[in-house]
């Protein structure tokens, strides 16, 4: 058994962090990791670059007699996905339906807010350098006789160089 012995069989972080997490996410988005996680796999890459599940919105039911009524999967989303998640919306509550194992979501809220943190962001090419750019990076590490730190170093001088402005 995976981390019963005080030194053995290490179990991965993740694991713990999902121990830890899905209690907390049920709680206050009524929302599961597992949804979370698997949330590429349900939207597809190209929605689930620019969006994200927030909570799932259960509807209140005054008695326990009343009878079962779909929740709202509240999405957040970045510009021009919101548009393309909006006409897809029929297939997604369908595949998030699926995960779930029942008819658990009726319909999709879509906010529209930036997904990405700035750390996530792609950052922009570095331009091309000139040549007396290129002899000056060529000139400080041509004395390196590793080839493979050479080419290394000179990868990174020319990244370092070209994000400054000519």
């Amino acid at each position: 058994m995976a981390g019963k012995k005080p030194f053995g069989n290490p179990v991965p972080v993740s694991d713990l962090a999902t121990e830890i997490l899905d209690p907390v996410l049920r709680k206050r988005a009524g929302i599961s990791i597992g949804l979370v996680q698997s949330w590429e796999e349900i939207a597809g890459p190209r929605l689930a670059n620019h969006s994200r599940p927030e909570k799932i919105q259960w509807p209140r039911r005054l008695h326990e007699d009343d009878r079962f009524e779909p929740a709202v999967l509240i999405i957040a989303c970045e510009g021009m996905a919101a548009l393309h998640l909006q006409h897809e919306a029929g297939e997604v509550i369908n595949r998030v339906n699926a995960f779930l194992g029942f008819n658990a979501i009726g319909r999709i809220k879509i906010l529209q807010k930036p997904v990405l943190s700035a750390k996530a962001r792609p950052k922009p090419a570095p331009r091309p350098l000139s040549e007396a750019e290129k002899s000056k990076l060529a000139r400080t590490v041509g004395k390196i006789e590793d080839d493979g730190l050479r080419a290394s170093l000179e990868r990174l001088g020319a990244t370092i160089i070209g994000q400054k402005r000519p």
